[in-house]
């Protein structure tokens, strides 16, 4: 048990890490949002480590840049950034990890008293559609979150906040359906991650 509770912290503490360094690569847009690989690397995390530690990893990082440690875009820090115009998108992060981790256990379930291609395409389907659930709550979030702090309207927040990102979103859950459970698979068999049940690749 301890030694399964020191991997957790080990593996939810590398996230949170990961997360903070991608974010500081970062495009700056118009409309204020900048364009990020972040959503990436937390739909990843709960992939690879399941729907709880990965929302504790995401969890953990959102509270160590509330803190003031520059973790946010730019290396940025403090509650100041949360409150701010982008900070829907930031709190929402958790559900992206939790939602992506939510159908690949799903998917794994569904899929386990099937056979080859049709395991594949059940556990794949599960697993995009989570991904594009949390993806779809961030932009509410955000959506919403921007609209009361710029004192927008909803066609100034769509502009803004989700109409320029939804190629890259689209991209980016296929890259992380492609990517995820083969890291996961990788990191199983290297014995950092325990085997709870039968992976789906």
């Amino acid at each position: 048990m301890k030694k399964n509770t020191a991997r957790d912290l080990c593996l939810i503490a590398a996230f949170a890490a990961i997360i903070s360094i991608v974010g500081q690569f970062s495009i700056p847009l118009p409309g204020g949002v900048p364009m990020t690989l972040q959503t990436l690397i937390v739909a990843l995390a709960g992939v690879i480590l399941g729907a709880r530690r990965g929302f504790l990893s995401t969890l953990i990082y959102l509270l160590i840049g509330a803190i003031g440690i520059p973790v946010f875009a730019g290396w940025t820090g403090g509650i100041g950034i949360i409150m701010g115009m982008t900070g829907g998108f930031l709190v929402s992060f958790p559900l992206i990890a939790l939602f992506a981790g939510l159908g690949d256990s799903l998917g794994v379930r569904l899929g386990a008293s099937k056979e080859g291609t049709a395991r594949k395409v059940i556990y794949s389907v599960s697993v995009l559609a989570g991904i594009l659930v949390g993806y779809a709550i961030n932009y509410a979030i955000g959506c919403i979150w921007f609209m009361a702090v710029a004192q927008a309207n909803l066609a100034t927040a769509l502009t803004a906040c989700v109409i320029p990102f939804i190629p890259t979103t689209i991209i980016k859950a296929v890259l992380v359906l492609i990517i995820g459970p083969v890291l996961k698979h990788a990191l199983e068999k290297a014995h950092v991650l325990e085997i709870r049940r039968q992976a789906a690749v």
